[in-house]
């Protein structure tokens, strides 16, 4: 026995609009069994399945021409279904980008203690850099060894803990930079770093000392994509370090 089913019932039992099912039927994807003489249509259990179908490989991303190709068993599905994979690997790239241009942008005003149209501005020419023509700068300048130990720097653009600590701690000493260097809240913060760069970078002091000359040039700073810091609040940084050098020198010296 045929199972036959009005259209508002099929609409009911699948969540599919009156209005969308009559498109289908206007496109010709999914046409009625019949109509009633009041002009209601009628679906059979073939239809329904075709509408399983077609929910189905929209779900997949697939337009409706294409599914249309499908269900008439015109179209070679292996190739459509590689087509298709390539299409959502693509887009997850794209997402992905943007998952790290919004997390950038987060924790970019962590460090300036604000979103301001400065950053913004900022983050906009960082983020329009070349991907390529920035690797192709820091491979110029770094050994190989040396780009392992660059991977390893804090990511402006991803919230692994690391970086959020190391985003943190700057954004406090940027709120701070109107402080003396040798206060004890900038000598707090600069130990922390000083610690996670020795637990970090133990035994890279010559690559440390390289990022710290690249940090303090703009120009150079741009060209390898990190993230450009005034130059007042660098030369602030680099005093509060002498300041903690100076210091953990005299207490070496008083202890020995």
């Amino acid at each position: 026995m045929i199972t036959l089913i009005t259209i508002h019932n099929v609409s009911k039992q699948t969540g599919i609009s009156v209005r969308t099912l009559r498109y289908y039927e206007e496109i010709g994807l999914l046409l009625p069994i019949a109509k009633t003489e009041g002009g209601h249509r009628i679906y059979g259990e073939k239809e329904l399945k075709t509408l399983q179908q077609i929910v189905f490989l929209k779900a997949l991303g697939f337009k409706l021409k294409e599914i249309q190709t499908l269900i008439n068993n015109s179209w070679n599905w292996e190739a459509s279904l590689d087509h298709q994979l390539a299409f959502v690997a693509e887009e997850q790239k794209k997402l992905q980008q943007m998952k790290n241009t919004i997390l950038g942008l987060k924790n970019a005003s962590s460090i300036e203690g604000g979103l301001t149209e400065s950053l913004i501005q900022k983050y906009i020419k960082l983020s329009n850099q070349e991907r390529d023509n920035k690797q192709a700068f820091r491979q110029q300048i770094f050994a190989a060894t040396e780009m392992e130990l660059f991977a390893k720097l804090p990511n402006l653009n991803k919230n692994d803990p690391n970086s959020l600590e190391w985003i943190g701690l700057l954004g406090q000493l940027k709120q701070l930079h109107k402080e003396s260097p040798d206060a004890d809240s900038v000598q707090f913060i600069i130990k922390r770093m000083m610690e996670k760069a020795e637990v970090e970078y133990n035994g890279n002091d010559e690559f440390l000392e390289k990022m710290w000359t690249i940090r303090k040039s703009t120009y150079k700073s741009e060209q390898i994509g990190l993230y450009p810091l005034e130059e007042e609040f660098l030369h602030f940084i680099e005093q509060a370090f002498h300041v903690y050098e100076t210091k953990k020198q005299a207490l070496g010296k008083s202890q020995s």
